[in-house]
């Protein structure tokens, strides 16, 4: 059989309730469910299963132009359908995705009991209590959420605080970066498509949406969409529906969008880049991550966080920032937000051999790029708009202006690591201006898969507008 050839480990089951015993008692990752079977049929089959077990994906088996039947699958819960003659590749693929997806909400699971004592906002500043009141008052709504905030202020850590204290906590939490898709595939990668939908698609694939029913999904940079994925946004957004590429017929979703964004949305409407109609669809609860320099008093708090996060794993040995350091890192200027003041506090405990870390170890630290004087900082502000207002550096994470892409000097770094990454990172930014931000192609030139692409500009913060044409 295809499947064990594949490495899969198969039950078969000849009737409905044979099915549904086996699928109780060994609890498979996914269930294979042909619709017309003897006495008990797949549908009744599918809804015993899914009762006693609604989290295992069940993929249906149909008959040629069993049209009406499959849908009502799709109503009852099938997370697939699959059309006979069967192909084995379009089986594999669909039961690759089933797996994957049963993993994630499986993963989410485990990481919401992580984050729960790991990850919070963290201050008692005016705007962090405002931050967590507007959370908690979101989060029990179905409403959609726009987050708006410099590169850096938490804005996926309020995305993820709304859905783990909502109804759908227990669903997928599924994450977009719309500025790291380029505009060619992400029509595929948030609604899917069909085999042969386009060159390359070479098996149907399941979209982030349809990945995210019952749950929510995160759409991390939204004012990148193009206006043709914009308009398939607002689509489901007013119909809960998405149209997969190359599919005639629309599927249902219940799908909670949360969005955002770096960019100032009204300014891209005057532009006539961001349509108004999409705007006022996702801004029903506007949330705002306010930048690091405007709640300073938060920055002793963040450190303490920081320091027992890094150490409460054993990864690092405890260490006391003193009062000295403490002040001197709350006068930096911190462009890159709580993300650049967490890879500080990770970098001094790293490289500071004594038990205490001084203000002398934070003044060493502000000679290289991480840092800079709080001083420069209003100058910086008041020249570059402010959702572009992290510097160039191997640290400062994502929304970086226009950039030299010269090798880096390596006297600037403390450590071969930070040089590396930073070599990578402009070695990347190179390739996709080469390729005019074709990911697929520069995934071919550099050699590499483009998952592990896309993972890198996630890593270093790489936007399409970082990469002038």
């Amino acid at each position: 059989m295809v499947l064990e050839y594949e490495g899969y480990e198969c039950l078969e089951a000849a009737t409905g309730p044979d099915g549904i015993e086996a699928t109780r008692r060994e609890m498979p990752d996914a269930v294979l469910l042909d619709i017309k079977m003897p006495g008990m049929d797949g549908l009744e089959a599918l809804e015993a299963i899914r009762a006693k077990d609604a989290h295992t994906p069940v993929l249906m088996i149909s008959g040629h132009g069993d049209i009406p039947t499959a849908v009502e699958a799709i109503h009852k819960g099938a997370y697939d359908l699959l059309e006979k003659p069967l192909e084995s590749e379009r089986v594999l693929t669909a039961l690759r995705n089933a797996i994957e997806r049963k993993s994630l909400r499986e993963e989410n699971v485990r990481l919401r009991h992580q984050v729960e004592a790991s990850l919070r906002l963290v201050g008692e500043s005016r705007a962090t209590k405002g931050m967590r009141e507007a959370t908690a008052r979101a989060a029990p709504t179905h409403a959609t959420v726009l987050i708006t905030g410099e590169s850096g202020t938490g804005k996926e850590l309020v995305a993820w605080e709304i859905h783990r204290k909502s109804a759908r906590a227990e669903k997928p939490f599924v994450k977009v970066n719309c500025a790291a898709i380029p505009e060619d595939l992400i029509e595929s990668e948030l609604f899917g498509h069909e085999k042969g939908a386009f060159t390359g698609a070479t098996a149907r694939q399941i979209g982030k949406f349809v990945q995210a029913d019952g749950g929510t999904i995160f759409l991390d940079e939204v004012g990148d969409m193009s206006p043709r994925t914009q308009a398939k946004v607002l689509r489901v957004l007013e119909n809960g529906e998405v149209e997969p590429v190359g599919m005639a017929k629309t599927i249902r979703v219940d799908t909670r969008v949360i969005a955002a964004t770096n960019k100032d949305l009204r300014e891209r409407i005057g532009a006539g880049a961001f349509r108004e109609d999409l705007f006022f669809r996702l801004n029903v609860v506007p949330i705002v991550c306010p930048p690091l320099r405007e709640r300073r008093e938060d920055i002793p708090p963040l450190i303490e966080y920081f320091v027992e996060t890094f150490t409460g794993d054993s990864s690092y040995r405890p260490k006391r920032f003193t009062p000295g350091a403490v002040e001197r890192l709350a006068s930096c200027p911190w462009r890159g937000n709580v993300r650049e003041l967490r890879n500080a506090v990770e970098r001094l405990l790293i490289m500071v051999e004594g038990d205490a870390i001084e203000a002398d170890d934070v003044e060493a630290l502000a000679g290289e790029p991480l840092l800079s004087p709080a001083g420069s900082d209003r100058d910086a502000a008041s020249s570059v708009p402010r959702a572009q207002a992290a510097p160039p550096g191997p640290a400062a994470g994502g929304g970086r202006a226009t950039e030299s892409l010269e090798v880096p000097d390596p006297t600037a770094f403390r450590t071969l690591q930070d040089y590396k990454d930073e070599t990578e990172r402009i070695f990347i930014l190179r390739k996709l201006k080469e390729n005019r931000w074709n990911i697929s192609r520069t995934a071919r030139a550099i050699d590499t898969p483009r998952s592990n692409l896309y993972k890198k500009l996630e890593q270093y913060g790489i936007s399409r507008d970082q990469v002038q044409e």
